[in-house]
């Protein structure tokens, strides 16, 4: 089973837009990604439309932030691109009217629901600002230097 994985690579786009002065345009961002700069628009107009990130077109154009990072949470991402299913797990309706199914739905109806609950309250209390700390502490270990 294929992984979504745009809420990850959203998030590493906006912490390198931040700690880059120019706009970055989509052939950039797609370049970065692996992509195809049509997936990156489509992507990044979702995070525009919540205002997370703005937009120029022409001539120095790209895409900047909208909000400091300490403003933008990791649900707020997750939220802006569709929310898109958090687990690969299902629930087999097969056979309705089977007892059996029912009890095992229902059993995990409820534990997935917890679990996207705890996962969504997690999400909301890390900001991007906290991601970007963590890099810079990271960088920082890594080139045997304390951060600035």
């Amino acid at each position: 089973m294929r992984h979504d994985s745009r809420l990850s690579r959203m998030l590493h786009v906006l912490i390198h837009m931040d700690r880059h002065a120019q706009r970055a345009t989509s052939d950039n961002i797609a370049q970065m990604l692996g992509t195809n700069p049509v997936v990156v628009r489509r992507t990044m107009a979702g995070l525009r439309e919540q205002g997370y990130v703005r937009s120029e077109k022409g001539h120095g154009g790209g895409w900047t932030l909208a909000r400091p990072l300490s403003e933008i949470s990791m649900l707020d991402i997750y939220q802006a691109l569709g929310e898109p299913p958090l687990f690969a797990i299902g629930l087999s309706n097969e056979n309705p009217s089977c007892l059996v199914e029912q009890a095992v739905n229902a059993s995990l109806t409820e534990a997935l629901d917890q679990a996207r609950a705890l996962l969504l309250e997690r999400l909301s209390g890390i900001t991007l600002a906290d991601l970007a700390a963590d890099f810079e502490q990271r960088y920082h270990t890594v080139m045997g230097r304390a951060p600035d």
